[in-house]
């Protein structure tokens, strides 16, 4: 199966029929893409903008909530080594999917709780996995991710790509 990624190339990756592509948005990007890096298996993960309606935004037309985009991550992965059910599960541990438009102070649309699905087995584990956490009663209430399908992703500025590396590198003496 050929790498399924709408707009730009993922850096540094060469395209190749092993690795598959996910996407989630879980309110600000920054932290959900730290925690996609720390699972063994994830080749790449790009932040970016998908889910709207204007193409190529900037972070600044994203943030007006006008676009309908939210901030997302593009998570490109070897299956072998990491399931989509893992991918799931670390979503689900990232942010809170009881939040509408919303996670912590972040508030808006562009902050929403979204899985962007690829592909119909992508569509079938992410619709299971929401309705089983929602049955579990582990949360405060339902939960409100939105399952879609993917359509075009557009990479963030590169001053948002690796963000949370880029500041610890900074306080490191």
């Amino acid at each position: 199966m050929q790498l399924n990624i709408s707009g730009p190339h993922p850096r540094g990756v060469r395209q190749d029929p092993v690795f598959k592509t996910a996407t989630f948005a879980a309110g600000c990007f920054w932290g959900i893409e730290e925690a996609f890096r720390q699972v063994p298996g994830v080749v790449d993960v790009t932040v970016g903008y998908t889910g709207g309606s204007t193409e190529s935004p900037s972070y600044e037309q994203v943030c007006t909530g006008l676009t309908r985009h939210a901030e997302s991550v593009r998570v490109v992965y070897n299956p072998a080594l990491a399931s989509y059910e893992t991918l799931l599960n670390v979503f689900w541990r990232s942010h809170d999917p009881t939040q509408l438009d919303a996670q912590g102070p972040d508030i808006g649309s562009q902050y929403r709780s979204a899985i962007f699905y690829h592909d119909e087995q992508q569509r079938i584990a992410a619709e299971a996995s929401k309705a089983a956490l929602d049955r579990s009663g582990v949360l405060n209430g339902p939960v409100v991710t939105e399952v879609q399908p993917a359509g075009p992703f557009w990479p963030a500025e590169e001053y948002h790509q690796r963000y949370v590396a880029k500041c610890r590198s900074q306080q490191d003496p």
